[in-house]
């Protein structure tokens, strides 16, 4: 008799302290979630660890019918500034692009009368320009220099200098000369790992397109051959007939790409693993009835936040990770050094900070004994009692008495019990996460009391409690898994690819027929990639948008382009909806005010491969109320220790409701109640939080 195999698909979300793993049985849909520690020095070792676990706990004999993965690789590479030896070519008379760079001063001048502006991403010595000049419009005004291209390309090569950025002046309206320059750079430096501005980020704006180009480059080499060893260790996997394992990595846009292709791109991954966990988030609110929402995803090493309108997470193309601007399409998150390694440490002052700096995976905060030497947020919470002496349902156990140790040093460097020091570090961090929060709403126009807030990640309810306090939020949603929710989200992420052309006029002065042919040219681009992604045509979705300004702004508000043909009416659409977009953003909108026109920027298209979501199962009723899930009772420290009871959350059901003081346990995640407020489980066994009236 046959044996029924079956088909599961796996999504794995790399973080700094561990690797998180979802897998979904496609007959079923049921859901399989664990935790692997990650490995920072070969993270594919911690992603192949945490495949083997979960099929293990799978048992049978499964077939991996797809892969998706969020990564760090190309994060982390940027956020520690290794970016290599990088060389640079552009149009002769702006080989001081890097330098000039922009004005504008991040975050102000603080205490400090002078800013200094950070190292160029190239030093000058390793840029070289090359003769030619298009105009605005993409006309030549001077031809290509070939000869002077050559002499370049072999002084690169001379140099031993292999990673290469081409951005030439205006080639967003012409790639010609780009594609020239590339061509010289295979014949006579065919080791070069080159990218062109013109398939990267074909819109204006010199120096955010050279950065962006330069940061795609710098990546190119780690994360080929990262994505290369996963796929290779992948097809170990594959059934008999099968010369591989379908492996797709997400993108910061809110998208997934095939292995293949995501080597050609790869810094459309920068923020690969908060885009996953908003998308997961914003899926399991919108079936809980909330569309409104603040995504707070805790990890080791920081907090990413976003906001989720309409049931979509918001995107934004003003990005930038570490200290490089990548104007790529991403979704709007938001990153606070304010995880569970998250250092605490003393200030010159006497101050007390918690990070940004981490202790991350290893060594790891003090009660991992591994090595580490400073307190962190998680010992704080061990010593205080918010979670248990040990991790993942005991794999990792804890030692408290080394917190202790390192909290008491901490505290009596402040004056303070431990108790109260540990308290202060929480509270601090606390004030850190919603300063992000306030960063991704008030600043944009919103109202954080509005919103509902969604938390995940291994530590990203243990302080939601404070945060309802601070902010004034509606209430705190806690998925079911929330440590899992990012390798959830991966499950249910479509196939997407971006395109993006300037073409800029007055919207008086708008060509319909040339709006209708640059979106149609990028839309037939997007059809192409999802062609080679094996989507039928008729699968196919397209999404258009524009960035419009009034003219003499510097930057754009970017509004969608409704389908239909380019006419007078559906011009009027998009004009109104920049109006809005301006007036809900900054307040004030110009509406029928000849004296402000409107200008067109930007026109994008993004084609859509559209993939089958898990969907979420109800939880059905069982009897006697919380005290089923009742395991135990703990000293908790809160304003000031509590014997506090513990609840099993597999064990709690809908309708239940915890009244805190009180601990919620599961295998990756801790929510701690406070005195004053009430959880509450819903049909899907999401925990909502509020105050208790």
């Amino acid at each position: 008799m046959a044996v029924m195999t079956t088909r599961i698909r796996i999504g794995i979300d790399t973080g700094g302290t561990f690797t998180d793993v979802v897998a979904l049985d496609e007959s079923t849909g049921d859901l399989v979630t664990t935790k692997t520690p990650s490995t920072p020095s070969n993270p594919a070792d911690g992603f192949m660890a945490g495949v083997g676990k979960v099929l293990e706990l799978l048992g049978g004999e499964p077939r991996v019918v797809s892969v998706s993965h969020g990564t760090t690789v190309a994060t982390n590479q940027l956020l520690e500034g290794k970016v290599g030896d990088l060389g640079f070519i552009t149009t002769e008379g702006y080989e001081f692009l890097l330098e000039i760079a922009r004005q504008s001063v991040p975050d102000g001048y603080g205490n400090s009368y002078f800013w200094v502006k950070p190292p160029r991403i190239v030093p000058l010595h390793r840029v070289r320009t090359v003769g030619g000049r298009l105009d605005y419009q993409g006309r030549e005004v001077r031809p290509f220099d070939e000869a002077g291209a050559v002499a370049v390309a072999r002084w690169f090569r001379e140099a031993g200098i292999d990673t290469i950025g081409v951005c030439f002046l205006h080639s967003y309206a012409d790639p010609g000369h780009e594609q020239a320059m590339r061509e010289v750079l295979r014949r006579e430096h065919p080791a070069a790992v080159v990218s062109i501005s013109s398939e990267v980020l074909r819109e204006y704006r010199e120096y955010e397109r050279a950065v962006t180009t330069l940061v795609d480059a710098a990546v190119k080499p780690r994360m080929a051959s990262y994505v290369a060893n996963i796929a290779g260790r992948l097809r170990d996997l594959a059934q008999p007939g099968d010369d591989r394992v379908p492996f797709y990595v997400m993108k910061s846009n809110g998208g997934v790409l095939s292995a293949e292709e995501v080597v050609h791109q790869p810094i459309t991954t920068v923020l690969s693993g908060p885009a996953a966990g908003a998308l997961g988030a914003a899926l399991v609110a919108r079936e809980a009835g909330f569309d409104r929402l603040l995504t707070c995803d805790g990890g080791g090493t920081s907090t990413d936040v976003s906001v989720v309108l309409a049931g979509e997470p918001t995107l934004t193309t003003e990005g930038t990770v570490g200290s490089y601007p990548s104007k790529i399409p991403m979704i709007d998150v938001v990153t606070v050094g304010a995880g569970g390694g998250s250092v605490a440490w003393v200030t010159p002052e006497g101050s007390l900070k918690v990070g940004p700096r981490s202790a991350g995976a290893d060594p790891g905060p003090l009660c991992y004994a591994r090595g580490g030497t400073e307190p962190t947020v998680t010992d704080a919470h061990v010593l205080l009692g918010r979670i248990p002496p040990h991790l993942l349902g005991g794999e990792i156990p804890l030692d408290v008495a080394a917190a202790r140790a390192g909290l008491e040093a901490l505290g009596s460097r402040l004056g303070l019990p431990v108790e109260q020091a540990a308290a202060g570090i929480l509270e601090i961090s606390a004030w850190n996460q919603a300063n992000a929060l306030r960063e991704v709403t008030v600043k944009r126009g919103l109202d954080v009391r509005d919103f509902t807030m969604a938390t995940f990640g291994g530590s990203g309810s243990l302080l939601l409690c404070r945060l309802l306090d601070v902010l004034g939020l509606a209430g705190v949603l806690v998925p079911r898994d929330p440590g899992n929710l990012s390798a959830f989200g991966l499950l249910t992420v479509d196939v997407r690819n971006d395109y993006v052309r300037t073409a800029v006029s007055r919207h008086t002065d708008l060509d319909h027929d040339l709006v209708a042919g640059v979106l149609d040219d990028l839309q037939g681009q997007a059809a192409a990639a999802l062609d080679r992604e094996g989507f039928a045509r008729a699968e196919h979705r397209y999404l258009r948008s524009a960035d419009l300004r009034y003219v003499g702004q510097a930057f754009e508000v970017r509004v969608p382009v409704p389908d239909g043909a380019v006419d007078d009416a559906l011009a009027e659409k998009v004009a109104d909806s920049f109006h809005d977009a301006h007036e809900q953003l900054y307040g004030y909108a110009f509406r029928g005010d000849p004296r402000q026109p409107v200008e067109w920027v930007n026109l994008r298209v993004t084609g859509v491969g559209p993939i089958d979501r898990p969907r979420l199962r109800e939880l059905a009723p069982r009897d006697g109320g919380p005290d089923r899930a009742r395991t135990g009772v703990r000293p908790v420290f809160f304003d000031d220790w509590v014997d506090t009871p513990v609840y099993w959350r597999a064990d709690l059901a809908p309708g239940d409701v915890v009244v805190g003081p009180a601990i919620i346990e599961e295998f990756g995640s801790t929510v701690p109640l406070h005195p004053g407020f009430t959880a509450t489980v819903d049909r899907f066994g999401n925990l909502l939080v509020r105050k208790a009236s």
